[in-house]
């Protein structure tokens, strides 16, 4: 545990000081959510009823920037085999680089959402905000488990940029798809929450599952 705090701490710190991934991903992100909000009108009908498709759109494109630039830090110098040759194992970078990955796309969020509902004038109900939260946090577990080790799989080719969105987008459908109606349930004020739940179970166990498999095989995407 000790070893993945350090590796999480190295990221922190380095982001910190140079603030490229985070800015770059807030940037982006607002970006999204001005142009949609310019392509449909604010407080409309029916809006809420796309509105997490809108939200989780930015989320992603977001954090695939911030995932490209996951592995820069370590492929410069031969960082990456400095790690590998170190007493750290490859499973212990996986989870240090998730925890990182999940912290600045869960800030991210953070700051986004209040953006998002001042613009898009939604009437946001507070009994509804730990379950958008959950929803939040289940969702960008489950991108961040495949993220990592799609970046760190691409991050060895020429055109990581192209490579790591066609690669990831495919495996992550059940969590934007998941996520999206989580949340469009979520922001029409719902209060049987009992569709809510069925869509939060759906993420847990894709969370569960892939980030178990992606632990398992992070050593061999490192060596490839």
């Amino acid at each position: 545990m000790k070893k993945i705090w350090l590796i999480l701490k190295k990221d922190l710190l380095l982001e910190f000081r140079t603030k490229e991934s985070f800015v770059s991903m807030l940037t982006f992100c607002l970006l999204v959510i001005v142009v949609f909000n310019f392509s449909f009108e604010a407080g409309r009908a029916g809006l809420e009823k796309i509105a997490g498709g809108i939200l989780w759109v930015s989320f992603i494109f977001a954090g695939t920037l911030g995932l490209t630039r996951s592995f820069n830090a370590e492929n410069e110098n031969g960082c990456l085999q400095g790690l590998r040759i170190s007493p750290v194992e490859a499973g212990q970078i996986y989870f240090g680089k998730l925890l990182s990955n999940c912290f600045f796309m869960l800030l991210v969020e953070f700051l986004i959402f209040p953006v998002f509902v001042i613009f898009f004038n939604l009437s946001v109900s507070l009994s509804n905000l730990p379950l958008l939260f959950l929803t939040a946090f289940l969702g960008t577990i489950g991108f961040s488990a495949v993220g990592t080790l799609l970046s760190a799989v691409s991050s060895n080719t020429k055109l990581q940029e192209v490579m790591l969105p066609i690669l990831l987008f495919p495996v992550v459908v059940p969590v934007v798809i998941g996520s999206v109606e989580a949340t469009n349930l979520l922001l029409t004020e719902t209060k049987d929450f009992t569709d809510v739940y069925e869509w939060l179970k759906i993420l847990a166990s894709f969370d569960g599952i892939f980030v178990s498999v992606c632990y398992l095989i992070f050593d061999f995407a490192l060596g490839e």
